[in-house]
């Protein structure tokens, strides 16, 4: 048959959305409003730890599991939930996931124990777990080209101003509240907002439609080796009790390194027999995704444990109240959220250096906010890291959400679920660790009987040196994008 030459040399036309524009933008909506409350619980509990302890007579291990425990539920619940919502549809998991997590949310709250709350955390967590993919996958569905980075950008605001706006959060409810029982409003909060937005979801997020042909297994053992190597790599992050840890728990990284090895080796002969892989290896192969991935969780080490050394030394040290201890970070709060407001239409035009641009912001913020520490006793410590705060802000608002858009740019719509969630479990972890690292390094500058500024100072100095890993990953990769691309471009042709 000859080709109509009208038509032979003519570019593949990029496809429409499949929805108008009002009823994507109103789906984005949910979307932030969802990613807005799981990550705010990442950090609006950090100030809430005095009061829990007062309320609830929690020992140091039980408040290390109310806080560490969400983070490892959430990490735990991703790979499988993106699996699920690729494979099955998205909504469905969003509703069950929003129901869970209000219920939960309330069950936390409720709680008459430590270890109630602590179990409570851990099911809230997971349903956060189950929630995020299918937003990641849901923005990778509706969104293209520019528009895609509009709504990353849209996102990553939300995402960086939910996590710094926490502590702020959480002190104003103890300060309204009471500091006896303001803890359980810290969690009751959550629940008028999955009021409203349940409703809206069903309203407006995309429905499902089922792939034509058959349907894609479910790859159980996968689930269950990936779960299992993710709680091995977790485990000795989130049990650190700061300076009297056992150095047995560092174990679990042997045997995760082991499950790790399983893991790979089941994935890879699946997805060669049924193409239905939890970790689709075509995914771990591109170099884009692991790059990004990497950098993710390095800077998700440094940056989220900043505010928890902040906190401690504000409330332990310097004597601010939580309320008080949660305004200093306002500054990060917005300068992070103009910043990533931004970057969705800056990452079209400027890419990995945009991201470069932003974790030299975020270093030079830490650092300076560190000399603030040692250099300034309260109550002025306060104000002068107002400044230092809020250009970390604006680095870290150029960050995140560039990161996960270049990092999921060349990651089929058919996966995105899966590689957003892996993305993220990289960020748990990250999340996990740098905790980990700076509480030890805080407590035992205390037990060797250092002042609280040096104890501040020092647990900064290793977000400083973690964001500095990051910088180095985002240099590696946009290196290597600068010889792909030119090579890649070939001659040019004409858009449609």
């Amino acid at each position: 048959m000859t080709p109509d030459p009208t038509t032979a040399d003519q570019p593949a036309p990029v496809p429409a959305p499949t929805e108008p524009d009002p009823r994507r933008w109103r789906a984005l909506w949910v979307c932030m409003a969802i990613g807005f409350i799981t990550m705010l619980d990442v950090s609006i509990v950090n100030v809430a730890l005095p009061s829990i302890e007062r309320g609830l007579h929690a020992g140091a291990g039980e408040l290390q599991l109310i806080v560490a425990g969400y983070t490892l539920a959430f990490g735990l619940a991703l790979v499988p939930a993106g699996r699920l919502g690729d494979a099955r549809g998205r909504r469905a998991l969003f509703v069950v996931g929003l129901v869970a997590f209000g219920l939960t949310s309330l069950g936390a709250g409720l709680a008459p124990t430590d270890s109630v709350l602590a179990v409570m955390r851990l099911l809230q967590g997971a349903s956060a777990g189950l929630l995020n993919p299918q937003v990641v996958g849901t923005i990778q569905q509706m969104f293209r080209g520019f528009e895609r980075g509009r709504a990353f950008g849209t996102f990553g605001a939300t995402i960086g101003v939910s996590t710094a706006v926490g502590p702020l959060l959480g002190g104003l409810i103890i300060q309204v509240a009471g500091a006896q029982s303001g803890w359980r409003w810290v969690f009751f909060v959550n629940v008028p907002v999955i009021a409203v937005v349940l409703p809206l979801a069903l309203r407006w997020l995309p429905r499902g439609r089922p792939a034509p042909g058959r349907r894609p297994l479910l790859d159980v053992v996968g689930l269950v080796l990936v779960a299992g190597t993710v709680t091995a790599a977790m485990v000795p992050f989130v049990t650190t009790t700061g300076a009297h840890d056992d150095p047995r728990r560092w174990w679990w990284l042997a045997g995760a390194a082991a499950l790790g090895v399983v893991t790979v080796g089941w994935e890879r002969a699946y997805q060669r027999r049924t193409a239905s892989a939890v970790l689709d290896p075509n995914v771990l192969r591109e170099p884009s995704f692991r790059n990004g991935a990497l950098l993710g969780m390095a800077y998700f080490a440094g940056f989220t444990s900043v505010f928890l050394v902040v906190t401690l030394y504000l409330q332990q040290v310097a004597g601010f109240s939580a309320l008080q201890a949660g305004l200093v970070a306002t500054p990060f709060a917005i300068g992070s959220g103009v910043a990533a407001h931004c970057s969705g239409r800056l990452v079209a035009t400027h890419g990995r250096t945009l991201v470069v641009v932003g974790l030299v912001l975020v270093g030079v913020g830490i650092a300076l906010t560190d000399l603030a520490v040692r250099l300034v006793g309260p109550p002025g410590v306060g104000w002068v890291m107002a400044a230092p705060l809020l250009v970390a802000g604006v680095g870290s608002g150029l960050v995140i959400s560039p990161n996960q858009t270049l990092t999921l740019s060349r990651v089929p719509v058919a996966r995105a679920g899966v590689a957003g969630s892996m993305l993220q479990v990289g960020q748990r972890i990250g999340t996990a660790l740098g905790v980990a690292v700076a509480l030890s390094t805080y407590y035992a500058t205390l037990a060797a009987g250092g002042r609280g500024r040096d104890a501040a100072g020092r647990a900064m100095l290793v977000t400083i040196a973690l964001v500095v890993v990051a910088l180095v990953v985002a240099g590696v990769d946009l290196r290597a994008r600068r010889r792909v691309e030119p090579a890649a471009a070939g001659p040019s042709t004409p858009t449609p």
